[in-house]
C-alpha cells in the first residue's frame, strides 16, 4: 500500500484568495463575516454571511467559459489551480494523466443557477431556459471542469454528503493512492449557496446566527452565547500524491495522510448523534494504525449552533476518554463561517499548515465558557506547538460523518 502525502494546498475563501492571505488572516483572529450584499437581506432574520468579495473568474477562467460555470464551479477550479500552481505539478510532464484523478464536491451544487433559471421559467417560459442550466447546476460538474481544464484523465468523481462532502472527498481520495488506483488526485470540495433560497432555507430552520449587529462575532463555536452558525462560500482543494511519486519529481511536502473514517447515525436529519461522531473517530485512529493518545489537534466541526457543538464535544470525549481533556480542540468556522460542503476541504488546507508551521489557529469569540463544554477549545489566541498528529472532523445532514488523520511528515 501506498503513503499519501499532500504536496499543494488551495483555498477561495472570505479571509483570502490564495493560501499566505488566508492563513495569515486566520492566525492574526480575522473574521470574514459581513453584512450579505449580494441581494436585499432586510426581509431575512439572518442577514449576515462569509462571502467571498472581489473574487474574478476571469483571472482562472476563459471568459466564455466562466459564464457556462455556477460560482461554485469557478471557485472550484479557482482553487484547485492555486493548488497545483504550489504542489509544482505539471500534469502533463510530471505525471501519467490517467493516473491523476479529480474528487471534488459539493453539498448543494448550483443553487443561484437554479434559481436565475426557475425565474426565466416563470417569467418567460420554457423556451428561454438555458441550455447550460443542468451542465451548470449538477454538483458533479466541478469534478468534470476541473478535469477537462487540468487534463486530469484518471479516477473523476463527486461527493455530496451535506458538511461532511469536503472530507469524504478527500478521505476517498486517499483510499484511492494508498491503494494503487491513481498516484495523483486532486480533491476537496467547493460551494456557493450564499443566495436568496438558500439563506432563506436555513433561516426557515432556525439554524443560522442572527447576531446581525456583530457578524465578526456572529460565529462563536463552544461559547455559551452561540445561536447558530453563519453560512460561508468557497473552496478548498488539496493536491494527494503517493509519497513515491512526490518524491521522485522533488515536491514540497506539506503534510503525510494516514487515516479516514466514516460512518452513519441512523438517528435524524438535522440532529447529530455523539455516538455515530464518536464511531468515526475511532474508525479513523484504527485506520492510522495509531492510539488516540498520539492525536495532539482536532480540527473540530465546530459549527456554533448549541446542538451540534455539545454533540461533537460528548463525541470527542467518548472517542478519546481522559486524552479528551488533553488534545488541543479548535473550530476554525469562528472565522471563516460555515463552508458546508466545502468545510472539509478548507479545514483539511488548515490542518496541513497547522502540521507544517507548528501553530494551532484559535477558536476566536470564546468569551463565555459554556459549562458543559469543558474541553480546550484553544480560545482567542493561536497557540505554537509541535503539532504531530491532527484530526479534522465533519458532520452532515443526514447523519454523515467523515474524519481525516494528518501526521507531519517524516520521509
Amino acid at each position: 500500500m501506498n503513503r499519501v502525502v499532500i504536496t499543494g494546498v488551495g483555498v477561495i475563501s472570505s479571509l483570502g484568495q490564495d493560501v499566505d492571505t488566508f492563513w495569515g488572516n486566520l492566525l492574526a483572529g480575522k473574521s470574514g463575516i459581513s453584512e450579505i450584499e449580494s441581494f436585499d437581506v432586510s426581509q431575512y432574520p439572518t442577514k449576515i454571511a462569509s462571502s467571498v468579495k472581489d473574487f474574478n473568474p476571469e483571472d482562472y477562467i476563459d471568459k466564455r467559459e466562466a459564464r457556462r460555470m455556477d460560482r461554485f464551479v469557478q471557485l472550484a477550479v479557482a482553487a484547485s489551480l492555486n493548488a497545483l500552481k504550489s504542489s509544482g505539478l505539471n500534469i502533463q510532464e510530471d505525471a501519467d494523466p490517467e493516473r491523476v484523478g479529480v474528487y471534488v464536491g459539493s453539498g448543494i451544487g448550483g443553487l443561484s443557477t437554479w434559481e436565475e433559471q426557475h425565474k426565466i421559467l416563470l417569467e418567460k417560459g420554457p423556451k428561454r431556459v438555458s441550455p447550460f442550466f443542468i451542465p451548470m447546476m449538477i454538483a458533479n460538474m466541478a469534478s468534470g471542469q476541473i478535469s477537462m481544464i487540468t487534463g486530469a484523465k484518471g479516477p473523476n468523481s463527486t461527493a455530496v454528503t451535506a458538511c461532511a462532502t469536503g472530507t469524504h472527498s478527500i478521505g476517498d481520495s486517499y483510499k484511492l493512492i494508498k491503494y494503487g488506483e491513481a498516484d495523483v488526485m486532486i480533491c476537496g470540495g467547493a460551494e456557493a449557496t450564499i443566495s436568496p433560497t438558500g439563506v432563506a432555507g436555513f433561516c426557515a430552520m432556525r439554524a443560522m446566527s442572527t447576531r446581525n449587529d456583530e457578524p465578526e462575532k456572529a460565529s462563536r463555536p463552544f461559547d455559551k452565547d452561540r445561536d447558530g452558525f453563519i453560512m460561508g462560500e468557497g473552496a478548498g482543494i488539496l493536491i494527494l500524491e503517493s509519497l513515491e511519486h512526490a518524491q521522485k519529481r522533488g515536491a514540497h511536502i506539506y503534510a503525510e495522510v494516514i487515516g479516514y473514517g466514516m460512518s452513519g447515525d441512523a438517528h435524524h436529519m438535522t440532529e447529530p448523534d455523539p455516538a455515530g461522531a464518536a464511531r468515526c473517530m475511532v474508525k479513523a485512529i484504527k485506520d492510522a494504525g495509531i492510539a488516540p493518545e498520539e492525536v495532539d489537534y482536532i480540527n473540530a466541526h465546530g459549527t456554533s449552533t448549541p446542538v451540534g457543538d455539545k454533540s461533537e464535544t460528548m463525541a470527542i470525549k467518548k472517542a478519546f476518554g481522559d486524552h479528551a481533556y488533553k488534545v488541543a480542540v479548535s473550530s476554525t468556522k469562528s472565522m471563516t463561517g460555515h463552508l458546508l460542503g466545502a468545510a472539509g476541504g478548507v479545514e483539511a488546507v488548515i490542518c496541513g499548515l497547522t502540521l507544517q508551521n507548528g501553530i494551532i489557529p484559535a477558536t476566536v469569540n470564546l468569551d463565555n465558557p459554556d459549562p458543559e463544554l469543558d474541553l480546550d477549545y484553544v480560545p482567542n489566541v493561536p497557540r505554537k506547538s509541535d503539532v504531530r498528529i491532527a484530526m479534522s472532523n465533519s458532520f452532515g445532514f443526514g447523519g454523515h460523518n467523515a474524519t481525516l488523520i494528518f501526521r507531519k511528515f517524516e520521509a
